[in-house]
């Protein structure tokens, strides 16, 4: 069964880095925002080794899915509407009815 639990983004403080427990290791993300093409990006570290710049986030496409490899987090994250209104991640709807989805397999 899947336990799901969502990475909270606080929009307000875009550009902004924090840490985050994924699977059972430490990370850090850094959330940034593009405002003429509405989007949002990610950057991914562990350790202080950056592994990924500007990972896009997509509606409904799993985050680091294109350049996975040991050193990222076992658990799959996902942009998601649970309502199935949405198709698209902008500013507007981020952390109002598209979320970042962990998916946690319990």
């Amino acid at each position: 069964m899947l336990k799901r639990e969502y990475i909270e983004i606080e929009k307000s403080l875009i550009p902004y880095r924090f840490e985050i427990e994924l699977g059972a290791e430490l990370f850090e993300m850094e959330i940034h925002y593009n405002q003429i093409g509405d989007y949002f990006t990610v950057d991914l570290y562990r350790n202080g080794e950056a592994l990924v710049y500007g990972e896009k986030i997509i509606y409904g496409e799993p985050l680091f899915s294109e350049i996975y490899d040991t050193r990222f987090p076992a658990p799959t994250i996902v942009p998601l509407d649970e309502s199935n209104k949405e198709t698209r991640v902008g500013w507007d709807n981020l952390n109002e009815t598209v979320f970042l989805v962990v998916m946690n397999d319990e």
